[in-house]
């Protein structure tokens, strides 16, 4: 079992030696440091937490943060059996392969609150008989009966800033010197997004 954090750096594209391009996105990952060691007879279930960024300005770091001073912290459920850290030690890019698949987990980027149109697909109203500045509302959304809008009604509101993963991500390239992670395809999130890596 593999897993490292990361920020998103943008897309980009690669030529292999046919000249067939791929888009890819590249991701700057780790190095993370194992804070934490979650167990089952202490906490109830076993992870590891890591922490990734480390705080640099003292200003900023807080009493409840001492021996944690990172901007990003999480934890990832793990087998004792399967992985075997303890704390302090790094996780970098190293333990990843080139043509190794990867799940990557972030959050959307978020496009505020929105209409129905754009948010479920509605296709709107008429542009005739008497439909005038309601071209792309939703309409009627109560009933008779019951008297209220039904729960789950799909209608205008915030939309984006979901936790989204996308699995089978094929690593096109490793770059240790840089913390860089090559990744075929697209990621979540905008542009600095925070990315869970797993293996």
């Amino acid at each position: 079992m593999k897993f490292i954090l990361g920020k998103k750096i943008g897309m980009s594209q690669m030529f292999d030696k046919n000249g067939k391009l791929t888009p890819v996105t590249l991701i700057s990952a780790g190095p993370c440091y194992v804070l934490q060691k979650m167990t089952k007879e202490k906490e109830g279930y076993e992870a590891l937490q890591i922490g990734f960024v480390k705080i640099e300005k003292k200003n900023k770091i807080k009493k409840t943060m001492k021996g944690k001073e990172y901007r990003h912290i999480c934890e990832f459920r793990i087998l004792n059996s399967e992985f075997r850290k303890d704390d302090g030690n790094e996780i970098n890019i190293a333990e990843f392969t080139e043509g190794e698949q990867v799940k990557v987990s972030g959050m959307s980027k978020g496009k505020g609150f929105q209409g129905g149109v754009k948010r479920h697909g509605f296709h709107g109203r008429r542009a005739t008989h008497g439909v005038k500045h309601e071209h792309r509302t939703i309409g009627s959304t109560g009933s008779r009966f019951p008297q209220h809008v039904m729960k789950g009604r799909k209608m205008p509101g915030h939309m984006g800033y979901e936790r989204i993963s996308v699995k089978n991500l094929r690593i096109m390239k490793v770059d240790k010197e840089n913390n860089l992670l090559v990744l075929k395809g697209a990621v979540p999130g905008r542009t600095g997004a925070l990315l869970e890596i797993r293996a």
